[in-house]
């Protein structure tokens, strides 16, 4: 059972009513826990995630005191509550603490455990010995949880602290804590498994917003890297509306001091962000006022930008109970985006604006020499966001480094839109008979084992032809699966996860963190990343020489043994009418000679201006949890994410080669 959102304005009626029952929200892992004292093999527990997946071997520091603890009953129990990382003294902190604990089992299991301690903190009983205790009030569930976990010998296994009314009170105690917020629960509640009720209300108190780091200062006793971040915000814009941020001779205002934050890093944060302080390090405060500080402080030239939480700002406008959550480039000095870096780009994307605003033709000079004749840049691709056709090859250009690696050697199909997203589109194969500089086309069988079926197609791999195909109003860059010489043989596959209509994104993460326990059960490597609209592209390196058929065989196998474990929410059926209503799609079939998916960083023709962004698989499972967007990840927003997180799409082209083997005998196993 889920609890509903309660918006802000609902939260002071919500906690003053006297009826209600309220307990802390928890920052972890919801979670089933299985207790039975009579195991085929002695004591029985096992823990399940919200989307069933088996944890019990992630968190044996949880698993064994409830074995421990089920040796005293008498019969089994089910148990709803939230894996939480704790402090040294046992107090819950937020979920980044846990990241480090996910996905690891057996020695790597217990050596997390030992660097982040858990505790199991339960809130609901599902099943006391033979009773289904789903249909009695909360009270009574919670009057049987508290009566058999009163003695769990235990520090890691608790009960929620739980008060009848009182809300008000407890919301100050939450904000001095720094809880995340309250749970209010109607006493005579049912328990409605697998449904998101108002009988269950969630209040989330604290606040996050970005912040600007001007400085950090020394880490204190065994702590290392810096002690906490100096943090400002831009001043309001100029009233008068005289200055202008974007130009050279503008001063840059002064930050306004917002405090300091100093908790919620891992120790790689501290090391990675430490690093990339000193590079920033500046000899002047970058502040109005310099800001009173513990400890050592050091400035930096003001380019970072922090997303923080925290529970409300007080009338000096400092930060209170901040808690870091994620850094990323944000802002040049001169207080708009960062210019490129390169200077030959640079004139590119100015040639380019310039042709676009004076609506004229033209042609873009590229540093090889090579020409490419542009026009009708002034053209609206998609209106919502109001994205011209000159946007999107400034677009093409910045990502070109990231893109161009992906579809090198590789045959293109074209879908061109001459109209933007709005208008008709369609698919060409065969490139044009006359071609621009450089531009690079060869002949290629449309049907691998048809003689006389060679068609010529246009080749990826030079800005010359990512500029050509923006410029013929192609959106999105298609690449085949293999590459030149060797068009027979898959270098990788993807399984294409396509959810219907009004799916939310969360069920297509799920899908996702399914086929990737799976792979990771083969020992598979495997890359997952959004398809610029709605779905997911998880892709899988291959031996060389595999033939398509062995790698769509391998694709087929995993998608068929999910689909089977989980056929409410994931399908391989065909047929559009016959799939479950809100199954995803999991197509394997996309894995054949000539078939194409769109390319990592490529634009795609959604409303939204989406780009094609790999993502980690930690994002993935954070974001199954809620949070995670595709409409995150367009043509305006990806450059950010680039200088934030880098090049993940590389590992893929580095990575080892799945065993397909182990797949059969996997295979043989599942049945």
């Amino acid at each position: 059972m889920l609890a509903e959102p309660a918006d802000a304005a609902s939260h002071d009626r919500i906690l003053a009513r006297p009826d209600l029952i309220f307990e802390p929200k928890y920052d972890g892992i919801r979670a089933l826990v299985q207790v039975d004292p009579d195991g085929p093999d002695g004591p029985l527990v096992r823990i399940f995630s919200r989307q069933g997946n088996d944890k019990t071997g992630e968190f044996p520091d949880v698993a064994e005191p409830l074995a421990r603890f089920a040796r005293r009953l008498d019969g089994p129990l089910l148990i709803d509550g939230e894996i939480v990382a704790v402090d040294g003294r046992g107090t819950p902190v937020g979920f980044q603490h846990l990241q480090g604990r996910l996905q690891r089992r057996g020695a790597a299991a217990r050596r997390s455990s030992q660097a982040v301690p858990v505790a199991f903190i339960a809130f609901d009983l599902l099943r006391d010995g033979a009773d289904d205790l789903r249909a009695c009030a909360f009270t009574e569930r919670r009057r049987r949880l508290e009566a058999r976990l009163r003695r769990t010998g235990s520090r890691t296994v608790r009960v929620a602290p739980s008060t009848s009314g009182g809300g008000s009170r407890l919301r100050r105690r939450a904000e001095r804590r720094g809880w995340e917020g309250l749970v209010a629960k109607e006493p005579q509640s049912r328990y409605l498994a697998g449904r998101r009720h108002a009988a269950w209300r969630k209040l989330k108190f604290t606040r996050t917003a970005e912040f600007v780091v001007g400085g950090w200062t020394d880490p204190a006793g065994a702590r290392s890297g810096f002690g906490a971040l100096l943090l400002g915000r831009r001043p309001e814009p100029d009233p008068a509306g005289v200055a202008d941020p974007r130009s050279a001779a503008t001063p840059t205002p002064p930050l306004v001091f917002a405090g300091q934050v100093g908790s919620g890093f891992t120790q790689a944060d501290l090391e990675r962000i430490a690093a990339r302080l000193a590079e920033l390090a500046a000899d002047r405060p970058p502040f109005a006022d310099t800001p009173a500080a513990s400890g050592g402080r050091h400035w930096v030239r003001p380019v970072l930008v922090a997303e923080v939480r925290f529970t409300e700002q007080t009338f000096d406008g400092l930060l209170r109970h901040p808690v870091y959550l994620r850094l990323r480039d944000g802002e040049s000095a001169a207080g708009g985006p960062a210019p490129p870096s390169d200077p030959a780009l640079g004139r590119l994307l100015d040639t380019v604006a310039d042709l676009e605003q004076r609506r004229a033709r033209g042609a873009l000079v590229l540093p090889d020499g090579a020409r490419v004749p542009v026009g009708n840049l002034d053209k609206v691709f998609w209106p919502e966001p109001g994205i011209t056709k000159g946007e999107l090859l400034r677009f093409a250009l910045r990502i070109a480094p990231y893109l161009l690696p992906v579809v090198t050697d590789r045959p293109l199909v074209m879908k061109r839109f001459p109209n933007g997203i709005q208008g008709k589109s369609f698919y060409q194969h065969r490139a044009p008979d006359t071609l621009p500089d450089g531009v690079r086309a060869a002949s290629v069988p449309e049907h691998a084992e048809t003689a006389g079926s060679e068609v010529p197609y246009l080749i990826g791999g030079q800005l010359q032809t990512l500029a050509y195909m923006t410029q013929l109003a192609v959106i999105s860059q298609d690449p085949w699966f293999s590459r030149l010489p060797s068009l027979t043989a898959a270098d990788h596959v993807a399984l294409d996860l396509d959810p219907p209509p009004g799916t939310p994104f969360a069920r297509v993460l799920d899908v996702a963190c399914w086929l990737h326990d799976e792979l990771e059960t083969l020992g598979t490597p495997s890359f997952p990343k959004t398809s610029g609209a709605s779905g997911l592209h998880i892709h899988i390196p291959l031996p060389p020489d595999t033939p398509y058929e062995a790698g769509q065989i391998f694709c087929q196998i995993v998608a068929t043994i999910v689909a089977g474990r989980h056929p409410d929410a994931a399908t391989v059926e065909r047929s559009v009418r016959r799939r479950r209503a809100g199954a995803v799609y999991i197509d394997y079939l996309q894995n054949i000679y000539g078939k194409t998916l769109a390319a990592a960083y490529s634009a795609r023709a959604s409303a939204f201006a989406g780009v094609s962004t790999p993502l980690t698989w930690r994002e993935v499972r954070e974001g199954a949890r809620g949070g995670l967007d595709p409409a995150d990840f367009t043509v305006r927003s990806i450059f950010t994410r680039l200088e934030q997180v880098g090049d993940l799409w590389a590992a893929l082209r580095a990575s080892e080669p799945a065993r397909l083997e182990a797949a059969l005998a996997y295979d043989r196993r599942a049945r």
